[in-house]
């Protein structure tokens, strides 16, 4: 098979495009051959080589694939060859075939463009299990989406007016606010030209947000926990502003707020079958009957994954950036 190799870390043009070994199912696993996969900021820091594939993994970008069933290793049941699925995986994804846990499998949503379902597995664990799982975002409550237009924010946006929250975001641009809005966004923040701590707490009365989810960390961290409601709780997701900053604790304390920091890629498979078993049970249905759906910006051939680094590099895109197997 084809995939995109890493020979060296680098630019974009470090991405190539090579014959490799075919990968083969081992216990509890299915063989997966791909139709598409798509870009996470991950693979942008696995490709500068910032971010090790977790022990185990494939050394190939990668984080999430559709495609469907080839081969079926023992022990896995309820699969079989030739179904349609969707996948959360540690890497591989950037290939034209991958080996995929059964836990981190997931049917295609009927009315779902096959293609298109690459753009769902790492975008809707993630905010499933952060916003929900975890901040336990409730009806009627305030959602802070930093990166409102971005793959994650997107599905944010989305999930969180589906169970009847308010939703705010932050983006760099008019028309990116305006996607946003057109998904349902309540209240739009321009970071380049105005203060998110103001405006939010203007547009909820000074109450702040319940839940932000944060995709920047230290650059944020501060004026994130000024945010922040009573009762609040942040969810750190992404370290685009940093890694390091300044707590104030006793603001935390006052507002009896939480602070967690999670990512997906290296969790134990049971925890993210977990993860996949509620998105399955509570996001499925949503995907089904149209209340969500994946937002792709644009597809390319895989071969040309240096050009989709370069996309999501210039963040000029609004959603998903897709790669086409061949």
């Amino acid at each position: 098979m084809h995939a995109i190799t890493i020979p060296e870390p680098g630019g974009p043009e470090a991405l190539v495009w090579d014959e490799v070994p075919d990968p083969v199912p081992g216990e509890g696993e299915v063989l997966v051959e791909v139709v598409a996969s798509a870009v996470n900021r991950a693979d942008l820091l696995q490709r500068q080589g910032f971010y090790k594939p977790p022990p185990g993994a494939s050394s190939y970008p990668g984080l999430e694939c559709s495609g469907r069933i080839a081969a079926v290793g023992p022990g896995v049941s309820g699969w079989a060859v030739g179904d349609e699925v969707c996948a959360l995986l540690a890497g591989g994804g950037y290939a034209e075939k991958v080996v995929v846990p059964a836990g981190q499998l997931l049917p295609v949503p009927e009315g779902v463009d096959l293609k298109q379902a690459a753009a769902l597995p790492e975008v809707v664990c993630t905010v499933w299990s952060n916003v929900f799982m975890i901040s336990h975002l409730r009806p009627g409550e305030t959602l802070l989406v930093h990166g409102g237009s971005s793959g994650i924010g997107t599905m944010a946006i989305q999930l969180a007016k589906a169970v009847g929250a308010k939703v705010a975001v932050t983006a760099g641009t008019k028309e990116k606010l305006d996607y946003c809005a057109e998904l349902g966004a309540d209240i739009l923040v321009n970071y380049r030209e105005q203060d998110f701590v103001a405006e939010v707490k203007q547009a909820t009365d000074g109450a702040g947000a319940d839940v932000i989810l944060d995709n920047m960390g230290a650059k944020y961290l501060d004026r994130n926990v000024q945010t922040l409601a009573v009762n609040g709780r942040l969810a750190v997701i992404g370290l685009q502003g940093g890694a390091k900053g300044e707590l104030n604790l006793g603001a935390l304390l006052n507002k009896r707020a939480a602070i967690t920091a999670t990512s997906l890629r290296a969790r134990p498979l049971a925890e993210k079958a977990a993860v996949v078993a509620a998105v399955r049970e509570h996001v499925w249905p949503l995907l089904t009957a149209g209340h969500v759906r994946p937002i792709v910006d644009r597809e390319l051939p895989m071969a040309e994954a240096a050009e989709a680094h370069r996309v999501l590099e210039a963040s000029d895109h609004i959603g998903k950036v897709l790669l086409v197997a061949p």
